[in-house]
């Protein structure tokens, strides 16, 4: 009988389990977003293949569990033909996470759907000295936990105020989290401290006579991770508005965790490693 290689399988998307010959099968879902035919055929295969349920990860993953080893690739095949992609596990890029965004959220900021099609495409089971996570939250409600990836994008709103439509009712004033909007009823102006925004758009948002106005851009965050050690990711630029700059952004990210980073090592401590400033020179020379 061939030997397994139980390494091979787990880098294509089947976990060994405490059970003789079985699987764990984790299945790739991009951006939290399945079809419903891909759904009944997963339904197919895990009532054929494995025993009648799916696990949904938190990381808007499905995986089917007791998949037996003599299966695997009737698995595969099977899905294949509906459309449905393995994932993958170990030290490379995984499924990038989004919600929903400004399609169908009324808080979205960016666009979602997208952009994780986009990033999957180009990064997707990418090999690096670890795993590498990504996630898109479209707006500062951060629903994706954005901070908790070594890749986090986050839909920002970068508010401008026009006075000559302000009426000084106050309401932006009372809803902006970090109290940067002061209202002078009396001299009928505004004062707003730019500098600390925090771009979540309820000025914005709130204001009744559009005296407000948002544009929408992405704030990326790099080396999070939330395991057996959690770190939160970095803000190294400021926000960005050209989509095609968050690529090159990430371009430069992945290439520098590629060079410097230690297998094993997250990329979170690899930037501890060798130096925020070095990570932040190379991100603001990707994007010149």
């Amino acid at each position: 009988m061939a030997e397994v290689d139980y390494a091979a399988l787990k880098k294509g998307g089947f976990m060994r389990q405490i059970q003789k010959d079985k699987f764990s099968m984790r299945l790739k879902v991009i951006g939290g977003q399945l079809k419903a035919e891909q759904l009944k055929k997963i339904s197919e295969v895990a009532q054929k293949y494995g025993r009648g349920y799916v696990h949904l990860t938190s990381r808007q993953g499905v995986e089917v569990p007791f998949i037996s080893l003599e299966n695997i690739e009737a698995v595969k095949e099977e899905l294949a033909d509906a459309g449905v992609s393995i994932g993958v596990c170990g030290p490379r890029v995984r499924t990038v996470t989004a919600c929903q965004g400004s399609e169908v959220c009324p808080s979205g900021a960016i666009e979602t759907t997208n952009l994780a099609g986009e990033l999957d495409a180009r990064y997707f089971g990418k090999e690096l000295p670890h795993k590498f996570k990504i996630g898109i939250t479209g707006c500062k409600n951060n629903c994706l936990k954005a901070e908790e990836n070594d890749l986090g994008v986050k839909g920002g709103v970068f508010p401008k105020w026009k006075e000559k439509d302000c009426s000084c009712c106050g309401l932006c004033e009372a809803v902006c989290p970090p109290h940067l909007i002061r209202v002078d009823r009396e001299k009928q102006t505004l004062f707003f401290e730019a500098e600390g925004c925090v771009y979540c758009g309820k000025c914005v948002k709130s204001c009744p006579t559009g005296a407000w106005e948002g544009k929408g851009g992405y704030l990326l965050s790099f080396g999070g991770m939330f395991g057996n050690e959690i770190k939160e990711g970095l803000r190294l630029l400021p926000v960005i508005f050209d989509k095609d700059k968050v690529f090159k952004a990430a371009d430069a990210a992945i290439q520098f965790y590629r060079t410097h980073g230690k297998a094993g090592e997250r990329m979170g401590k690899t930037i501890t490693r060798v130096g925020t400033e070095a990570l932040k020179k190379d991100l603001e020379e990707a994007l010149r």
